[in-house]
């Protein structure tokens, strides 16, 4: 199971703990902390690097505003 948080760190507290430890029961975890602003815009800038990857990437952000070429999962497919 992966889940990911994002969250302001003051956010943080007994609570959030408390579900975690409920969410991931009697099992090894691993918590990786980041700064998230900083990540994304290094992926992005990643991402974007590539001009073959970039024009595929705007195009496929333009096919979504514009509901084009959508792929719909369902959820209990994915088990």
């Amino acid at each position: 199971m992966y889940t990911l948080y994002k969250m302001n760190a003051d956010e943080i507290n007994g609570g959030f703990l408390k579900s975690l430890k409920a969410m991931f029961k009697n099992k090894e975890i691993e918590i990786a902390v980041c700064e998230a602003a900083k990540i994304e815009e290094d992926e992005t800038a990643y991402l974007l690097k590539s001009s073959v990857n970039r024009e595929h990437l705007l195009k496929a952000i333009e096919n979504v505003a514009h509901d084009r070429n959508l792929v719909t999962v369902k959820l209990d497919e994915l088990q």
